[in-house]
This record gives C-alpha cells, structure tokens and sequence, in this order.
C-alpha cells in the first residue's frame, strides 16, 4: 500500500481556500483504487500503486486550477513500504496501542 501525505494550496486567492479543497476532493470522490481522509492541514491518500496514487494528485491539482487558482504550491510525501499490507488506520492504531503502555 502507498500513502501519501498532500497539501495543495493555491497561491493568490486570498485567505479561504475551503472551495479548493473541496473541489479538488471531488475530483476523486469515485475513482476506483483510491482511498481518503481529508485533515485540517491537507489529504492524506493510499492506493495499491503509484500510477493510481499520482493520477489522483494530478486530478486534484487540475480541479484546484479548474475552479479559478493560477498557481498551485504541492507538498507531496509518499510512504512506499512494500515488506507489509498495510493502510494509514494501521499506522494510527500502531501508535495508539503504544501510548496506552
């Protein structure tokens, strides 16, 4: 499984960028091999492979342009382990299970 950790911010549209993000979230809403969670600070996203998990961030930057913004700064971190099955949640409870020792 690969995880992505992205934050898209369009440069020049003033302080509010809600209609963005949605947008761009709704670029991806029924592509089929990805899977989302939005945070306060940016998406993070998981598919099976590469080529899924860069046309989705491609399809967001786009709609990002599509609703007006003429600039786009991206952030794009890419955990590629490939000795587990693994998801972001098994990140999390990984962690969690931790801190309750």
């Amino acid at each position: 499984m690969k995880v992505c950790e992205l934050t898209l911010v369009p440069i020049g549209v003033g302080t509010s960028v809600s209609k963005y993000v949605a947008g761009a979230l709704d670029s991806i809403r029924d592509m089929e091999g990805i899977t989302y969670e939005l945070n306060p600070m940016g998406t993070i996203l998981a598919a099976e492979d590469l080529r899924t998990l860069y046309s989705a961030i491609e399809l967001m930057q786009e709609a990002i342009f599509e609703k007006g913004a003429d600039r786009v700064y991206s952030v794009i971190k890419i955990d590629d382990r490939r000795d587990k099955q693994r998801d972001f949640h098994d990140k999390i409870k990984s962690v969690q299970e931790k801190l309750k020792k």
